[in-house]
């Protein structure tokens, strides 16, 4: 994917554990405009391993000057946030892939009502100022389990068409009171934990909401696990490490593989297996049900492999 290098120009603490991030082109050059809910994916030389992770742009859609970010620290995960947080300083240059976006709004919605939870706040705060533009009609609920960890807070207009649940403070977020009796044409898009998203489908399921008219976000860290090893229908064997994804070993044995979101949700990376005499642990929210249980397919970019045999087609 076609990418630039880009100067980072402030790091500001958002929260104990949320910074934004800024990046401007280093001679001063636009950037290629976006829309609300795209991403972008900063690659990171980390140590001899070069790590790609995807992030919702926060900035203004149209304002060219520079990207921005907000990133989460999470110690515990593969290393990328970890790594934006402790070894990145403003100077530094980064390869920044250009935007894309798998969450755009649906224009032809009679009104756009926004879920988040935690850091899922993040590909709103450029919705928000899409809408502004726009002037089209629009509710947001952003839900966090405590004030330390609302980052998004600090970044959202004082508007009454927006609702922040706090669950410290006893203001849980009441999906069904939401999404009941919002008017006919109304879209709904989701971005944050799992379970969120789940609960969002479950309750829009029981209330009679159309699915075309449900959107959701959920870009997945590929877990850690088992070393595995793969065989490419050349023959060639491809070992992928405990903290590594197999797209990541893939990239790394130089073959190449398609890719976008790198979080399991745009089906990019979608790769044909030949053989599998195993389990193929899949955590994408790409594949459905029954190709998941053919093990006929696998998104490299997030899923794992338990077994004797995987052969990919490639």
């Amino acid at each position: 994917m076609s990418a630039l290098t880009l100067r980072v120009t402030e790091i500001t603490p958002l929260s104990p554990l949320v910074t934004r991030f800024r990046f401007e082109h280093p001679e001063g050059a636009g950037l290629p405009l976006f829309s609300g809910g795209a991403h972008v994916v900063v690659e990171m030389p980390d140590a001899g391993v070069l790590r790609r992770n995807a992030y919702s742009l926060i900035s203004d859609p149209l304002d060219g000057s520079g990207y921005e970010i907000a990133v989460r620290r999470e110690d515990g995960g593969r290393g990328g946030s970890r790594f934006l947080h402790t070894k990145v300083s403003v100077g530094d240059l980064l390869r920044v892939n250009l935007p894309v976006n798998l969450f755009a709004l649906d224009l032809r919605a009679k009104k756009q009502l926004m879920i988040a939870g935690g850091i899922g706040i993040t590909p709103f705060l450029a919705q928000l100022k899409q809408i502004a533009r726009l002037q089209i009609p629009f509710e947001l609920h952003y839900a966090a389990r405590s004030r330390a960890e609302a980052a998004g807070v600090a970044l959202l207009p004082d508007l009454p068409q927006i609702h922040v649940h706090i669950s410290d403070e006893g203001n849980r977020m009441d999906l069904g009171a939401i999404l009941s009796g919002q008017p006919l044409g109304t879209h709904v898009y989701t971005c944050g934990p799992e379970g969120l998203i789940a609960a969002v489908d479950e309750t829009a399921a029981r209330l009679g909401w159309p699915k075309g008219a449900l959107h959701a976000e959920a870009f997945l860290a590929p877990p850690p696990g088992a070393p595995f090893t793969v065989t490419l229908t050349s023959g060639r064997e491809i070992e992928v490490g405990a903290h590594q994804s197999l797209l990541e070993a893939l990239e790394a044995a130089e073959v190449a593989v398609d890719w976008s979101c790198r979080g399991g949700a745009c089906g990019r990376c979608e790769t044909g297996v030949s053989a599998c005499h195993g389990r193929i642990e899949h955590h994408d929210h790409w594949l459905s049900d029954e190709e998941k249980a053919s093990q006929t397919k696998i998104m490299p970019c997030v899923s794992r492999f338990v077994g004797e045999t995987l052969t990919l087609d490639l």
